[in-house]
Formats: structure tokens, C-alpha cells, sequence
């Protein structure tokens, strides 16, 4: 090939054909078919999430029974959970940009990293057969002894999820491998992005966390096939056990599913503030402090199961300490903004809609980390808003940054920036509408996963779905410019933004083997020059 082509050449026309794509070992084909599938997962699970807030729009039967909205809640939960958030970040945005970041070709496995989608898009289609069945209606925790006693098609839900963890395990250690061996010359471990830093953390916890919950799972789908008494108190076994099981999994998937979200934002707000990253060392470590601190800190799910005074004493001071690290973090991010040229375009909006979120989310976990304001809130909408504000404000918000900040290098286009602006804006305020006034009803006592509730509650909860209907307004927006800017948005530069890291050196959309020539590095990914008095 003539080097004259070679800029003409790239990921997406290389090859041509479905066949090339579904056979491909290219990580940036890979992540894209990760990125497009998660989406339509995420379009299911948001359907699912507007019909239960239309249903909470008044007392009484609104539009459905409370077996349906059962059902509904409960795909939700599954959906968001273990289809979207946990592999939205690291499966898509991750398996396109991390190699190249590093200065390589692929992952250091590409057949294997092909595998994970398919594994991926096994445990999808496993878990929604349901839907077509009986349905499931456990709510998305399957919280024995009900999971095991029930008559829907929970078994399968179970098994899909079971699939899925084998995606994640395997995309973890594909990453850890690759940071190991494939960095580019001159990339040394001081010089690596922080979303590289964040990924590799996240790697580390979800082939730690994982086959706890895998092994749970199994044991789940084991007592319900042959009803030995495993978690069913009826049957002999310990439904608390199953609490514990599943924690130790699920509070280290929130921070697989945070931390990538501050791996884009430690890259995005640097960049887009045209200043060096205030404190590197510090937000590298902390990314470890909170991925070593999810580990020990499950016990606050359970204060009101029964456990003695002294774990619930024990589990409240480590839940704590994760305001530590965390607000390293946030004292960094905005270290970085001071006195920066900023550019208020959709990433570095996003980003900072991230910090507010969640912050509110991690200030309102002090609530629930408390002992004693923990047994008024327990299984309310309190707990409902601070789910959320982590998990769709950190994991969404952050994601969003980061898909306007790489959309360009993926797709080589640019984006309308004012339907940017105009969606970011929705999104924002549709979700402090939604969310916010759930802290409110908890705090009064309204409890969660409820199909009915008292008349004093109605008035909040409208206003919450009403702030639910902008969310959905605020990503179909987002759909349709981005959608317009893939086909026919303006012609992106190989670096638009000014960055430094590795991912800014090659072509947009990148080169099939990422880089003409191996590159050298010769200096950190946010040596930008320093802002002047």
C-alpha cells in the first residue's frame, strides 16, 4: 500500500461487509460492536424505567398490574445492571481506546477479546428469552429465599447473568495483560494515562469480585433445580449467607462501574482545560485506595439483617473511608479546572455534571454508611436517589463525556456542538428533577419497589417522573446527532482537542493496526503548558 493511502485507510472501511465484522479480531471493531449493542440494551432497560416511573405517576393502578410492574422493575434493574453499567465503560469505550493509548497494535489476546462478545451477547439473549416466557419479577438483587420459590422464568435471568460475568472476567484479564506487556517504548508506569490506571484497577476487581458472584449464582440455580437447602431457611439453608455472597461481589461492581467513569473524567478535564492534571500520583493511587477499600465494605448493605453491633460498627467506619480517596480525587479534578483555559464544550459539560453528581452521590452515602439514619432509610427511595445519583450520575455522566470526547477519533466526525449542549443540558436537569425529590420521599418514609403509595407522597413522585420523561428526551437527542454526525458531521482532525496521550497521534478513525510506525514516548499524556498568572 502507498503511503499516500495510508490516511484514507482506517478501521472502518479496511475490510467491508458484515462477515468482516462479525469475524474480526480488531479491538476498535470489537469495541464498537460492544459500544452499539450495550446502547440497544440500554434503550430496553430505559423503556423499562419510564413505564415504572408512568405507572408511580399517581396512586392506585396507573398503567399496569403490580405482577407487570413487578416484571418491569425488575428488567430494569437487570438490564442496567449487568447489560449496560458494568460493561458500558471498560467493554466499549475501553477495548477501542486503551491499546491504543498504549501505543499498541490490539489487546495482547484478540481472539479472546471477540470471545467476550460473544459470551457478551449469549448472557443478553439468555436473560431476555424471559421476556418472551414467563418473566421474572424478583427485582434485580434475587434476593433469596423469594428467588428460589418463585414460578417465573428466574433460572434463566440467572443463567444469563452467570454468562455475563465470564465476559467481564476475561475482558479484565485481557486488559491487565496488555497494560503489562504492550506498552509503547518510553511508556513508562509514571507516564501511563489515568484511564489506563482506572481500567487496570477496574481489571483487578472484576477478576476478584466476579467468580464470588458467579459461584452464587450457580448455587442459586443449583437449589432451585434440586431443592437442597443452600439459601431457603425453609429448606435448611441461610438467606442472610446469600446477602453476604452477594454484596461482596455487588459493592466492588459499583466501583466497576465508577472507577472508568473517573478514568475519563482525569482525561477529559486536563484536556479540555488545556492544563496538566493537578496531583497524578495522587489520583493514580487513590484509584487503588477505592479499589482496595470496595473489597471490605459490603457489610453495610445488612445493618438491619441482624448481624451483631460490632460488624455493623465495623462495616459503617470502613464505608467511610471511602469519602477518602474519593475526595482526593474531586480536590484534584478541580485543582486541574483552576485557573485552566476552559472550554465549555459537551465533554467538559459532562464531565462537570459528573463532579455534581456525584458528589451528592457519595455525600448522601455518609447517610446510609451511618448506622443510625441507615435503619430509618433502609429500602426507601432515599436509597433509590443514592443508587442512581452513583451509578447513572458517575457511570452515564461519565460515559458521555468520554463517547463526545473520542467520538471524533472513533468515527472521524465532529458533532453538532450546540445539539450537544442542548442535550447534556437536558440530561442534567431531567435527572436532579427525577432523582432529587427521591431523597425526600425516603427521608418521609416512602419505601422502594412499591406499586402503590400513600396520597402524600404523589406530588413528588410526579415531578420525578416528569424529570424521568427529559432523561428520555435528552438521550433520543443525543441519538439523533450523533447518528447524523457518524454519516455526515464535518471532517475531524487527528488530535481536535489538543491532547497529549498516544490516542491523539494517529489518524481519526485510526489506522487498522492503530499506528503506521511503533511510537516513541517521550512525555507524559498531560504535559501541557502551564497557565500564566
Amino acid at each position: 500500500m502507498s503511503s499516500e493511502h495510508h490516511g484514507d485507510v482506517n478501521y472502518l472501511n479496511h475490510e467491508k461487509g458484515l462477515k468482516s465484522w462479525l469475524t474480526t479480531v480488531d479491538h476498535k471493531r470489537i469495541g464498537m460492536m460492544y459500544l452499539f449493542t450495550v446502547l440497544f440494551m440500554f434503550l430496553i432497560g430505559g423503556i423499562f424505567a419510564l413505564l415504572v416511573r408512568l405507572e408511580l405517576f399517581s396512586t392506585g393502578p396507573t398503567i399496569i398490574d403490580m405482577n407487570t410492574y413487578n416484571q418491569y422493575f425488575t428488567y430494569h434493574g437487570t438490564i442496567m445492571v449487568f447489560m449496560v453499567v458494568i460493561p458500558l465503560i471498560p467493554a466499549a469505550i475501553g477495548n477501542f481506546v486503551l491499546p491504543i493509548m498504549l501505543g499498541a497494535k490490539d489487546v495482547a489476546f484478540p481472539r479472546l477479546n471477540l470471545a467476550t462478545y460473544y459470551i457478551y451477547l449469549v448472557g443478553v439473549l439468555v436473560a431476555c428469552t424471559t421476556l418472551f416466557l414467563n418473566g421474572v419479577d424478583t427485582g434485580w438483587t434475587f434476593y433469596t429465599p423469594y428467588s428460589i420459590r418463585t414460578s417465573t422464568s428466574t433460572t434463566l435471568v440467572i443463567l444469563g447473568a452467570f454468562i455475563l460475568g465470564f465476559s467481564g472476567i476475561f475482558t479484565a484479564l485481557n486488559f491487565i495483560v496488555s497494560i503489562h506487556k504492550l506498552r509503547a517504548p518510553g511508556l513508562t508506569w509514571d507516564r501511563l494515562p489515568l484511564f489506563v490506571w482506572a481500567s487496570y484497577a477496574t481489571s483487578i476487581v472484576q477478576m476478584l469480585a466476579t467468580p464470588v458472584l458467579a459461584i452464587t449464582l450457580f448455587l442459586l440455580i443449583f437449589e432451585r433445580l434440586t431443592g437442597i437447602g443452600i439459601f431457603d431457611p425453609k429448606l435448611g439453608g441461610d438467606p442472610v449467607m446469600f446477602q453476604h455472597f452477594f454484596w461482596f461481589y455487588s459493592h466492588p461492581a459499583v466501583y466497576i462501574m465508577a472507577l472508568p467513569a473517573m478514568g475519563i473524567v482525569s482525561e477529559v478535564i486536563p484536556v479540555h482545560s488545556q492544563k496538566p492534571i493537578f496531583g497524578y500520583k495522587a489520583i493514580a493511587m487513590a484509584t487503588f485506595g477505592i479499589a482496595l477499600v470496595a473489597f471490605i465494605v459490603w457489610g453495610h448493605h445488612m445493618f438491619v439483617s441482624g448481624q451483631s453491633e460490632l460488624a455493623n460498627f465495623v462495616f459503617s467506619l470502613l464505608t467511610m473511608f471511602v469519602a477518602v480517596p474519593t475526595g482526593v480525587k474531586v480536590f484534584s479534578w478541580i485543582g486541574t479546572m483552576y485557573k485552566g483555559s476552559i472550554r465549555f464544550n459537551a465533554p467538559m459539560l459532562y464531565a462537570m455534571a459528573f463532579l455534581f453528581i456525584f458528589t451528592i452521590g457519595g455525600l448522601t452515602g455518609i447517610f446510609l454508611a451511618t448506622v443510625a439514619t441507615n435503619v430509618h432509610l433502609t429500602d426507601t427511595y432515599f436509597v433509590v436517589a443514592h443508587f442512581h445519583y452513583v451509578m447513572v450520575g458517575g457511570t452515564l455522566m461519565g460515559f458521555m463525556a468520554g463517547f463526545h470526547h473520542w467520538f471524533p477519533k472513533m468515527f472521524g466526525r465532529m458533532y453538532n456542538e450546540s445539539a450537544a449542549l442542548v442535550s447534556g443540558f437536558l440530561v442534567f436537569v431531567g435527572f436532579n428533577v427525577t432523582f432529587f425529590p427521591q431523597f425526600i420521599l425516603g427521608a418521609q418514609g416512602m419505601p422502594r419497589r412499591y406499586y402503590d403509595y400513600l396520597p402524600e407522597f404523589e406530588a413528588l413522585n410526579r415531578v420525578s417522573t416528569v424529570g424521568s420523561m427529559m432523561i428520555g428526551l435528552g438521550f433520543v437527542f443525543s441519538a439523533i446527532y450523533l447518528f447524523k454526525a457518524m454519516k455526515s458531521g464535518p471532517k475531524a482532525s487527528a488530535n481536535p482537542w489538543n491532547g497529549k496521550s498516544l490516542e491523539w497521534e494517529t489518524t481519526s478513525p485510526p489506522h487498522p493496526h492503530n499506528f503506521h510506525d511503533q511510537p516513541v514516548v517521550t512525555h507524559g499524556p498531560y504535559d501541557f503548558i502551564e497557565q500564566g498568572e
